[in-house]
């Protein structure tokens, strides 16, 4: 008995129109964000470096995800750098490339930690899963002094010493602007105020930190 010849599959059919509104929804996509050219100012109106500055909503929140390769060195007897963000969730590592031993802590709500007298980067990274600011120590050297600006928004970054920040293809919408720098007195919440982000073309924003000295 001759086999039989195996049916031909269906060819599926093709959805030009799916196509063309998905390519039509990630040209939109892209083309709603706008620049964002921020700069922080000290009480006098200068310029300020070193500040902190994120984007926070709801769908900022949505697009958070944790951060990878994130390391703060300590040598020469300090923290470098000196202020660092990262998203919720990121693991930092503490290389100490000093021949001196270390001694890290932070007593801060956000992160507890201890990492005890040490040379060369530690096995586990520490993670720092809730957002807000952790301060970091050397027990052994006073004058070593650090944070750690957690948040939950991939929009952010640290000031140069222009005092600028630029955060390109941000997506349109409307934001608090948090900017935080550790000449704010301990304890004190990063200022907050609103920002909206247009959908092409370039906003700028300026913060002033009454009673902040670079």
């Amino acid at each position: 008995m001759p086999f039989s010849r195996p049916a031909t599959p269906a060819r599926p059919r093709s959805l030009p129109g799916v196509a063309v509104l998905a390519v039509l929804a990630m040209a939109a996509q892209t083309a709603a964000a706008g620049n964002l050219v921020l700069q922080a100012l000290d009480g006098a109106g200068k310029p300020l470096p070193g500040a902190a500055m994120f984007l926070e909503s709801r769908e900022a929140k949505a697009a958070s995800r944790p951060m990878t390769g994130v390391d703060i060195v300590q040598q020469k007897r300090q923290f470098d750098p000196m202020v660092t963000v990262v998203t919720a969730g990121s693991a930092v590592n503490f290389p100490n490339r000093d021949t001196v031993r270390h001694h890290l802590y932070s007593f801060s709500p956000v992160k507890k930690f201890e990492i005890k007298l040490y040379v060369g980067t530690p096995a586990a990274p520490v993670v720092f899963d809730q957002p807000g600011i952790a301060a970091l120590g050397c027990n052994i050297h006073d004058t070593m002094a650090a944070w750690v600006v957690v948040v939950e928004t991939p929009y952010h970054g640290i000031t140069g010493a222009d005092g600028r920040l630029q955060l390109p293809q941000v997506p349109a919408g409307h934001y608090r602007l948090r900017t935080w720098h550790p000449g704010l007195p301990p304890g004190a919440p990063a200022l907050d105020q609103a920002l909206v982000v247009p959908a092409s073309g370039t906003a700028q924003a300026q913060v002033a930190l009454a009673g902040v000295t670079p």
